[in-house]
């Protein structure tokens, strides 16, 4: 009798669902050409319950890692609110310059810390926003490094805004101001008499929240992970076997490859190349903001099902000389897909995949699809026997699951 693995369940604690807030910006032609990203933890929520850091950390992981900025935004622009200790460069901003414009909040202290911060972000290309601003506070220090200046329009006297408006234009030439809580007609329209450019505001558009589910990455894989990369000698086999053993983990990596520039997008098969178009110093980025974002989520999620499913490719890919990284890849992606209970489809195309490692996980076409499907077909038990026949053996296929389920429990026991 060959060991038939339960069919795949989904497991309660080991997925979370994610929130994102969006609040559409226009230009004066009224042409939708900006979004202002927001954190929420909760689907009716207007605000966040979080400490600034965390719920920062969190939307940049759920903006960039979890969800994809080109679902949130596509082709424009994506205004990200950003505290001190990101300004600062106590927290690094892990993704390329030209895909966000960075928000200064108006609660922020601009000490020679966030001052000189600042002035190395713009030099790296990030657009600074000042956000909410008036004239007297520190902030001021930040206008001759700004490419916008976001200005409070309901319930401020006409006389105030215009003066500072004024003031704006003559600090710094070329300024662009952007009109926001604009609530009324009346608001709308004196922004617009004063020359503003941009506009923001209930009456244009109320903030959208958009939900996605995602797996819990294992905190204790992700220290270990930015304990692997503050060492001087840093082995890439290893560290890419680190993050290929937490199935939440290497898909936010995977995703965040997206992150890693703005022009052509290189197309990846396996953890290692993720690892390598993003680079060390970028992945260690990365983990800092996660290891931040992930502060307050309790629990560690099982993850049986992609590990399992990933390892067990990885086996019968080695015994037929097939790339075992990319076999890996394969199995731990179209397990997260139904943990996730998500179409692969899906999943694939929010991926800078291969097209050959696409066409396994969607089609189950090629070597590795082949693979993929007579694992579905034992899975099933008895109804998909006669499919298995034709495609590997049942020898095969017992022993390197048994192998696989053994080094899933040997894995998990490790991190826990």
């Amino acid at each position: 009798m060959h060991p038939v693995p339960a069919p795949p369940q989904p497991v309660a604690d080991s997925t979370e669902t994610l929130y994102v807030a969006r609040q559409p910006i226009v230009n004066r032609d009224g042409r939708l050409v900006a979004y202002e990203l927001l954190f929420r933890d909760a689907p009716g929520a207007t605000m966040s319950t979080e400490r600034a850091a965390a719920a920062t950390s969190r939307v940049l992981v759920n903006a960039f890692a979890e969800f994809g900025l080109e679902r949130l935004v596509g082709d424009r622009l994506g205004f990200v609110n950003l505290t001190a200790e990101f300004l600062a460069g106590d927290l690094p901003l892990p993704f390329a310059p030209d895909l966000a414009v960075l928000e200064v909040l108006e609660t922020v202290e601009v000490d020679d810390r966030v001052l000189a911060g600042v002035v190395d972000l713009t030099r790296q290309g990030y657009a600074i926003a000042l956000d909410d601003f008036v004239w007297g506070t520190s902030i001021d220090r930040l206008i001759d490094y700004a490419t916008y200046i976001k200005f409070e329009v309901a319930g401020v006297d006409p006389e105030i805004l215009t003066e500072r408006v004024a003031i704006a234009r003559q600090r710094k030439r070329g300024i662009k101001l952007l009109a926001e809580r604009l609530e009324t007609d009346e608001d709308y329209q004196l922004a617009r008499n004063l020359g503003f450019e941009l506009f923001q505001g209930y009456l244009l558009g109320r903030p959208e929240t958009l939900t996605a589910e995602a797996i819990s990455p294992s905190k204790a894989r992700q220290l270990e992970l930015l304990g692997l990369l503050t060492s001087p000698d840093v082995d890439l086999p290893k560290l890419s076997a680190v993050i290929a053993a937490d199935p939440g983990l290497a898909l936010r990596i995977l995703r965040a490859t997206n992150s890693a520039s703005v022009g052509q997008r290189r197309r990846i098969a396996s953890i290692q190349d993720a690892v390598i178009i993003l680079g060390l110093e970028r992945l260690r980025q990365w983990l800092a903001v996660m290891i931040v974002s992930d502060l307050s989520q309790a629990g560690e999620a099982d993850l049986s099902i992609p590990m399992v499913r990933g390892r067990w490719i990885q086996n019968i890919a080695t015994q037929a000389h097939l790339p075992a990284d990319v076999g890996f890849t394969i199995g731990l992606l179209s397990g997260v897909a139904e943990l996730l209970g998500v179409d692969a489809r899906d999943l694939a195309d929010r991926l800078p995949l291969t097209d050959e490692v696409q066409a396994a996980l969607v089609e189950e076409q090629g070597e590795f699809g082949v693979v993929l499907n007579a694992i579905r077909a034992y899975e099933s038990g008895a109804r998909g026997m006669a499919r298995v026949q034709n495609k590997l053996s049942l020898a095969v296929l017992a022993k390197s699951y048994l192998e696989a389920a053994a080094w899933q429990i040997s894995t998990s026991a490790a991190i826990h």
